[in-house]
């Protein structure tokens, strides 16, 4: 672990303000979730996502989306993508989301786009696809997305309605 130099006192209330830089850095938010560890002496926060018990469910969803209707399939969570199917495995998996994706979230934006066109879902990769991408609530809260996407062909209705499925199954898998 390395140190920062930052040194913050902690109120009468017992809180910490973390720099505005570093939450930035972060990519932490107002009103998110921070879980808290411990270990002798340290204490360690690490951002919460709901979607991190759900690796080995997302992992099996996505491979069998791929199975049955041979597009790739990604799964997100506020950050990071944290599943996905096929060979862009090495290339995807625990990025972190572009900022176009994390604006569609922000939107709660359903995205259609059955042409081909180039898209950056993890920042720095761009892909000419054609994709549907569905956020995921959980309690009226987005905490990742869906993405179906191809390379070759375009997304049909069919794609579409089993990315709504798998986010409407995911959000309700984490309500429970």
């Amino acid at each position: 672990m390395k140190t920062t130099g930052v040194v913050r006192r902690i109120d009468d209330l017992g809180r910490i303000v973390i720099p505005k830089e570093m939450r930035r850095t972060l990519r932490i938010r107002d009103g998110e979730s921070l879980e808290i560890f411990v270990e002798d002496e340290m204490i360690a926060l690490k951002k919460y996502s709901s979607m991190s018990d759900l690796n080995d469910l997302s992992d099996d969803l996505v491979n069998t989306i791929n199975q049955v209707i041979s597009k790739d399939v990604l799964i997100t969570d506020r950050d990071k993508v944290i599943s996905i199917s096929g060979n862009l495995k090495s290339k995807y998996l625990g990025n972190s989301i572009s900022k176009f994706l994390e604006q569609k979230l922000s939107n709660r934006e359903l995205v259609i786009e059955k042409d081909k066109i180039e898209v950056e879902f993890v920042e720095g990769i761009k892909e000419n696809c054609s994709y549907t991408l569905t956020p995921i609530l959980t309690n009226g809260d987005i905490v990742g997305a869906v993405v179906i996407f191809s390379l070759n062909d375009s997304i049909t209705d069919t794609e579409v309605k089993m990315a709504n499925l798998t986010s409407n199954f995911l959000g309700k898998h984490i309500e429970e």
